[in-house]
């Protein structure tokens, strides 16, 4: 996983190299250069392609805490790893007050903090989610805290966090001005920026576009400069965001008006939550037949990061096997040719195909009031989908029991029964929560649905 692929390929398309000009890359061998950079053109910082997303952060005894709710984050690995990507020339993290039940920004300003501060660029959010954050009050001192946990004066990038939401009392146009604007947050962040409090100003973006819409109109009218803008974008949702039942929009649109306004985009979700690092088995083949010794999860980090005006490409890496293999990608990155491209557009067309929920696991709909695992259910059900494990041929077939059964069985041991999808009620207190979009009762009534009918035949 973390040593160097020897993948090559002639790249058709041109690229830039980590000064900027203009180049034509062949014959690039993964992990056998040095990190590619960006500039933003807004404040001239040189950032890694490859930024560290502090949301999935190890716990003691391995895994995160999706695995291991009550568990404290492994300080000493996350330094470990911080370190590591520091030495490999990732510059770029990522974090949020919302992130690791609270604890991500501690921990990241912990780990950062051994170093020199004009060695790092932090992002950080203003995740004003709950009522209780939505005051001026409220919000600044969501900020003010933000610099203390991570140990600093001043944010390098500092995000309006997921605009474009929605609750089940204020649509998404009433929640942002009440987030941002009624309470002149917006303008007290321009403030701060002023300052040099804040070095760049952005926003997230989830949900409706035309939240997206109003603030890029806002920068053209030159109303608020925004510089630079967080987007989901993968080559799943280049083309299928619609599709996948997100209520999410295209990444190809989010691009577009990104790089024709010169607006740098940062990417999350380059694997979509990890489902484009397990893929079925007939589109891993497919894969391996052009690049034998690449995983898979390489194809999607290089694509992520392909497009010009593509500032950094996040990845919650929360073992140091994935930041190794990640570090190859983008040591230097081999851009996607377009041959490759159409390649990707085929291989997308087919998972559209699969019955799989959107789900990132990121946990923003945890914790469930009636304790279900919500993203432990989805991600059992997407395994089962994309490795082949789904019972199939029908009740007539001998494989079909001995699927049956191993899905079954494997439920039952990857998530307790009080925690299974058949304890749903449908409160439905976690879909506003899901940037995704998902509507999460009716995902888990579905697969309850399923297992129920496996158990009574």
């Amino acid at each position: 996983m973390g040593g160097a692929a020897v993948a090559t390929s002639v790249v058709l398309s041109a690229c830039k190299n980590n000064d900027e000009s203009p180049v034509i890359a062949k014959n690039v061998i993964d992990g056998q250069g040095e990190m590619t950079y960006r500039t933003n053109p807004n404040s001239g910082d040189k950032v890694s392609l490859l930024g560290y997303g502090m949301m999935r952060l190890p716990v003691e005894g391995g895994g995160t805490f999706r695995d291991h709710p009550d568990a404290n984050i492994d300080q000493e690995m996350v330094n470990e790893q911080v370190d590591y990507a520091l030495e490999h020339g990732i510059n770029y993290f990522d974090t949020s007050p919302a992130y690791c039940k609270g604890l991500s920004e501690r921990s990241t300003g912990i780990a950062l903090s051994r170093h020199p501060r004009n060695s790092y660029y932090i992002a950080t959010k203003l995740s004003n989610f709950s009522p209780s954050t939505w005051s001026r009050e409220a919000s600044q001192a969501m900020f003010e805290n933000s610099l203390k946990e991570l140990q600093t004066d001043y944010i390098d990038y500092l995000l309006l966090h997921s605009i474009g939401g929605n609750t089940n009392d204020l649509d998404s146009h009433q929640l942002f001005n009440t987030r941002f604007i009624d309470n002149g947050i917006l303008d007290w962040l321009v403030e701060q920026k002023k300052a040099g409090r804040i070095r760049n100003l952005g926003f997230s973006y989830h949900g409706d576009v035309d939240i997206f819409d109003m603030l890029l109109q806002w920068h053209d009218e030159g109303k608020y400069h925004w510089d630079f803008v967080q987007i989901e974008l993968n080559y799943l949702d280049w083309k299928y965001a619609d599709e996948l039942n997100t209520r999410n929009t295209d990444a190809k649109y989010l691009y577009e008006a990104l790089h024709s306004r010169g607006i740098p985009g940062v990417i999350m979700e380059p694997l979509l939550g990890g489902r484009l690092a397990s893929l079925p088995d007939h589109i891993v083949k497919q894969m391996q037949e052009r690049e034998p010794e690449s995983p898979v999860a390489r194809w999607a980090f290089r694509f992520a990061g392909t497009p010009e005006g593509i500032l950094t490409v996040l990845s919650g890496m929360t073992y140091m096997e994935h930041l190794k293999q990640n570090v190859v990608t983008y040591s230097p990155l081999r851009p996607i040719s377009e041959e490759e491209n159409a390649f990707l557009m085929k291989i997308a067309e087919e998972i559209v195909e699969l019955p799989l929920v959107p789900c990132t696991a990121c946990n923003y709909c945890m914790p469930c009031p009636y304790g279900l695992n919500i993203p432990a259910i989805f991600a059992y059900y997407n395994s089962s989908v994309t490795e082949g494990k789904m019972p199939t041929g029908g009740p007539e077939a001998k494989e079909y029991w001995e699927a049956r059964k191993r899905f079954l069985i494997g439920y039952d041991r990857n998530i307790p029964a009080l925690r299974q999808a058949n304890h749903c009620i449908g409160c439905n207190q976690c879909a506003p929560h899901c940037p995704q979009n998902i509507e999460i009762p009716k995902q888990l009534h579905r697969i309850d649905d399923y297992v129920e009918q496996l158990k009574q035949i």
